[in-house]
């Protein structure tokens, strides 16, 4: 192999490990959400609420979690597809959003308080 060879093949692994490093990060981002975000947890929380399915979405977005990158890359593959049904930008910021370690946790925590105050309020 020639140098040059080897520098390009370097680089190219260099990509892919610093692709997969994110990929598989345990570690939250500190970025703070957007107020778009926010509406947009708000938005999905409330659907998921008023269909009565806190409990079964909130043990799947458990045990999905650590997985919430991929996720987010299915999405973005089938954006062409899903942009028929749903809002594209809607749509792609709910990718970016997955892309998030803390997104997860937050739209959990959103269902919870929902649902909390749902049964509070229908006793």
């Amino acid at each position: 192999m020639t140098a040059s060879t080897k520098r390009s093949l370097a680089e190219t692994w260099g990509k892919v490990r610093a692709g997969f490093s994110h990929a598989f990060a345990a570690r939250a981002e500190a970025e703070p959400f957007s107020r778009e975000d926010l509406v947009l947890l708000e938005r999905m929380a409330d659907a998921v609420v008023s269909r009565e399915m806190a409990a079964p979405a909130t043990v799947f977005l458990e045990s999905l979690g650590p997985m919430n990158f991929l996720g987010s890359q299915a999405l973005h593959f089938l954006a062409p597809i899903l942009e028929f049904a749903l809002n594209v930008q809607e749509l792609e910021r709910a990718a970016r959003l997955l892309e998030r370690r803390d997104a997860i946790s937050r739209l959990i925590s959103m269902i919870e308080a929902k649902s909390l105050a749902k049964r509070a309020s229908d006793r």
